[in-house]
């Protein structure tokens, strides 16, 4: 029995000899059934008289068609049996024109039939084969119709030998000539079709692959990945996205990405959408996730937008060990600290207790003066001890943030008010302003000037002859340091004085690093550890034309977490 479930080509083989017996059985009905017809009304047709030879074909054919379906439960090898079936058609067909005229017969034609079909079913060995078997039978029944050995019936020809031999050549040579025409033709475009297919089928297995392989891929990674149409559809969620939002993907899959993951339309719908956005994502189980979203846009061969492509990489583990290191910096940093102040106190300790030393003595002799001059010395280095101190204690333990909104135009106006009318202003030190418009930000206003008032304090310090004080201030786009803003200020605190020394200009806002005489070196250290507090940048530069500038950028909304609100799902 032909196992079909298994061999497709066995199963084309078998499809087409299903094919081919009712075709067979249908044209045999059609053109000797309507012959019998003619027959019954007693007339005859232009190719001879109708006998009742043709019964017994039509019950021929019939019972063959039996006999194969019959045989289709049993038969293993189908190629030889499409063979015999395609031989027997051309027996029937010999047949059928020596019982409708023989040499008369125009029914010469069916042995195309029986080629065409050899040449689709069984290719050119197939094809040739029966139009060799076809040209044997026909010139065969043509020569022995001829020289009288058996007579044809339907002929109105009662002596076959009235037709000249060579007529009887050309017919048969013309005919062989169109077998073998038909067959070679037939035959090359079934193998045409069949390696097409056959192309074709691998193409197909290649691109299944291919699917499967990308898809294995995409559902491989660990992060989360969307796709969506133009119409916000999902249609993509990997096994990253399904464990990241608690929803299985044959949920997401075309339904609207708003639905599923909610806190997403604020960066799909954004004015100016980031590319890279910070999100802090509450979980199910209630427990806050660190998401960095990429957002990509999703486009076709011509490069048309067909949708994005979300990508949430979760950096909560990152995150943690970011704050880990930072921490172990703190305390690398506050050792370090810890150990220069000591240093540090050792030196106006010990003038303290020389001071005192010689105080002790001189008090004997009431020398008022040199009593004088040692008390100030004290009072002195106390001061810039308590001063030390104080400045340490800011940098270890920074203040927390008071967020409010302000004016920056205004808060730098009054800072520089205050500035100009305190003990560290001089004189001969010009300012000029150059601000944007209104800026309204939302940071700690007192941390923002405290930070100010240093740099100021150092642009005043390095122009002890004079000179100008720059301050500007500028909106600028792009900003990513705090979350998902996209826009930010950057202040520019300028100054023509002889510039940042070139061998403390790299490490300048690093604890204790200064050339300034009677600096503590922190300066600049807490500014930065101010402003990174704020979520912004500091940098330093000396400018081309003389002189150093301190440039900030902040963003104009601090917030302390960028947060995806709710559960997708």
């Amino acid at each position: 029995m032909v196992n079909t479930d298994q061999d497709p080509a066995t199963q084309q083989t078998l499809s087409r000899l299903q094919l081919l017996m009712f075709l067979r059985v249908t044209l045999v009905s059609l053109l000797l059934g309507v012959a019998i017809i003619i027959q019954v009304r007693e007339t005859k047709t232009f190719f001879g008289e109708i006998v009742n030879a043709h019964y017994s074909l039509i019950a021929a054919v019939y019972f063959l068609t039996f006999l194969y379906v019959i045989a289709f439960r049993y038969v293993r090898n189908l190629t030889r049996f499409a063979y015999v079936q395609i031989l027997l058609d051309t027996i029937l067909i010999t047949a059928i024109i020596h019982t409708t005229g023989g040499i008369e017969s125009m029914f010469s034609l069916l042995y195309l039939l029986s080629i065409i079909s050899g040449s689709i079913i069984l290719y050119r060995r197939g094809g040739l084969m029966v139009a060799s078997f076809s040209i044997i039978l026909y010139g065969a029944l043509l020569d022995l119709n001829y020289y009288g050995l058996i007579n044809s019936m339907g002929s109105y020809s009662l002596y076959p030998q009235d037709y000249q031999s060579d007529e009887v050549f050309y017919r048969i040579l013309v005919n062989g000539a169109a077998f073998y025409v038909v067959s070679f033709l037939t035959s090359f475009l079934s193998e045409q079709s069949l390696r097409s297919e056959t192309a074709l089928k691998a193409k197909q297995k290649d691109m299944a692959d291919l699917e499967m392989l990308n898809e294995n891929i995409i559902q491989s990674i660990s992060s989360g990945l969307v796709a969506v149409d133009e119409y916000r559809k999902i249609i993509v969620f990997n096994k990253g996205a399904e464990g990241l939002f608690d929803v299985e993907s044959t949920d997401a899959i075309r339904r609207d990405v708003y639905e599923v993951i909610p806190f997403i339309q604020a960066y799909l719908e954004g004015k100016n959408p980031n590319k890279f956005n910070q999100i802090v994502y509450q979980g199910g189980d209630r427990k806050q996730i660190d998401l960095l979203l990429n957002i990509s846009s999703l486009t076709d061969q011509d490069g048309n937008k067909k949708g994005e492509v979300l990508f949430f990489q979760d950096m909560t583990h990152m995150r943690e060990m970011e704050r880990e290191v930072k921490r172990m910096e703190d305390l690398a940093m506050l050792g370090e600290l810890s150990a220069a102040i000591a240093h540090e106190i050792r030196n106006p300790l010990a003038s303290i207790s020389g001071s005192i030393q010689v105080l002790d003595d001189s008090l004997s002799r009431e020398d008022s003066l040199i009593n004088e001059r040692l008390m100030d010395i004290i009072s002195r280095e106390i001061n810039r001890l308590n001063h030390m101190v104080s400045d340490f204690l800011q940098f270890a333990r920074p203040q927390s943030k008071e967020v409010e909104k302000f004016d920056l135009n205004q808060l730098i106006g009054e800072t520089l008010y205050i500035f100009q009318n305190s003990q560290s202003w001089s004189s001969n030190v010009e300012v000029e302003k150059k601000f944007s418009g209104l800026l309204e930000m939302g940071s700690d206003p007192q941390q923002l000037k405290q930070v100010l008032w240093n740099i100021l304090l150092n642009a005043s310090e390095a122009m002890p002859k004079g000179g100008v004080i720059r301050v500007s201030t500028e909106k600028v786009n792009g900003f990513d340091g705090s979350g998902d803003s996209t826009e930010a200020v950057k202040i520019k605190v300028e100054d023509n004085g002889p510039g940042i020394n070139p061998k403390v200009i790299k490490d300048m806002f690093k604890p204790f690093s200064t050339t300034k005489k009677g600096g503590s070196g922190l300066g600049l250290a807490i500014v930065r550890r101010i402003v990174d507090g704020l979520g912004g940048e500091i940098s330093g530069q000396n400018l081309s034309g003389g002189g150093a500038a301190i440039t900030i950028v902040l963003p104009l909304q601090l917030k302390e977490e960028s947060r995806g609100s709710g559960k997708g799902g």
